[in-house]
């Protein structure tokens, strides 16, 4: 495939139209098979165009990948189920690109965005959720290989992963956020053991899962040894942008299934439930084209901590929409469409019935980072307001009370 340099060196949109247009003529959407046709894009570059040539990209503005999507879904190209590898999409790559050596990235990049490996995110433990550097999750070097044992807990997506990011304590000597590493998990290790945890929604989407003995090799460490705090950084911000600035169109989210209810059941209207909604249709938009802007920030370089402030401002927009939207249904707003036991591969809000997304919005403060963690690194981070008292800031994590 052809060069898509102008004179200056740099990739235009001109550029990135004629290769798009060039990939759909070698590889035509009605005879190349779906997973041939996302691994031909990754390879041309039109997968992430912000990536480096050979990863997926052309080292090309970020904001120029609007272009190539534009032009492959008037073609009718498949894209990659992005809601199925979120995880990996949203989190694991980033920091591949970050931190990962050459090998890593070429070894686990294509296959995460082709969808043909699943990832999933061990961070949080029973004894370390909202404080996230308190994990006793034990990894110990053994020659080239470091042998893990722990527990993780509320793991999306791990009961069809293939690959894990993954945290642990390296050195219990030094202080909490000092002594941790971080690893790429294979899922599929005897020692890896993935339970379900079933929700108030019937359904587990969750996990919680079981490090017994298992080995990594030193060569899925990403990063330094004990700088594993540093690199998760990385993870969480990227995981907040890709959780609360998320592109979606006008009503789209949780705001679009109320409206539509409003317009047609004229009969369910009142006066009071008018300036609700007419609130939070406002505010769901406001929140959407601050999530815009926030991309477009992106561009210039790595997510911040201003991610944390939309993924605050989802979490109670949709708990407020979906008390909302049961009000509103009245009696309706009662019934439950299915309480089967299923593990599901993802979250799916506006497919289903009210009571599931009122029931599921709870976990929106919790997940990605609790609201009352996020309130503080907005107050310290953006605001520039004073930390908060850490006194176990410079102890030895072994030292820490539990």
């Amino acid at each position: 495939m052809s060069d898509t340099a102008n004179g200056t060196g740099a990739v235009d949109a001109a550029a990135l139209r004629r290769r798009t247009r060039e990939l759909l003529a070698v590889h035509p959407v009605d005879s190349t098979g779906r997973t041939d046709f996302l691994k031909a894009r990754f390879d041309a570059g039109l997968a992430w165009v912000h990536y480096p040539q050979g990863l997926g990209g052309l080292g090309a503005p970020r904001s120029l990948q609007a272009v190539v999507d534009a032009e492959l879904e008037a073609a009718g190209a498949p894209d990659n189920d992005p809601r199925r590898i979120g995880i990996g999409l949203g989190m694991a790559a980033p920091t591949i690109l970050g931190f990962g050596t050459e090998e890593q990235k070429r070894r686990f990049l294509r296959p995460l965005w082709v969808g043909e490996e699943v990832w999933c995110q061990l961070f949080s433990e029973p004894g370390a959720g909202s404080d996230l550097a308190a994990l006793g999750t034990r990894a110990v070097r053994d020659g080239d290989t470091w042998v893990v044992n722990g527990q993780k807990v509320w793991t999306s997506s791990a009961h069809v992963a293939r690959w894990a990011i993954l945290i642990a304590r390296t050195d219990p000597d030094a202080p909490k956020h000092r002594g941790i590493t971080y690893f790429v998990c294979d899922m599929t290790d005897p020692g890896v053991e993935v339970r379900p945890l079933r929700q108030i929604t019937g359904e587990a989407e969750f996990n919680e899962v079981f490090l017994t003995d298992v080995r990594i090799p030193d060569a899925h460490r990403l990063g330094e040894v004990g700088d594993g705090w540093r690199v998760a950084q990385t993870t969480l911000m990227n995981e907040r942008v890709s959780i609360g600035g998320m592109r979606i169109p006008r009503e789209g989210g949780m705001i679009g299934p109320v409206a539509k209810t409003w317009r047609e059941r004229p009969e369910l209207r009142t006066h009071e439930l008018h300036q609700r909604l007419l609130k939070l249709w406002v505010e769901a938009e406001v929140a959407r084209l601050t999530g815009e802007r926030l991309r477009q920030q992106l561009v210039a370089g790595q997510p911040g901590p201003e991610g944390s402030g939309m993924k605050l401002a989802f979490a109670r927009l949709n708990q407020e929409i979906s008390g909302l939207e049961v009000e509103l249904l009245g009696e309706e707003g009662l019934l439950y469409d299915d309480w089967t036991m299923r593990r599901p591969e993802l979250v799916d809000f506006t497919g289903r019935d009210a009571g599931y997304r009122y029931l599921r919005s709870k976990g929106n403060s919790i997940e990605g980072g609790t609201s009352e963690v996020l309130l503080n690194i907005v107050a310290e981070r953006v605001l520039g307001l004073p930390s908060e008292p850490r006194t176990d800031k410079d102890v030895a994590w072994k030292d820490l009370a539990r």
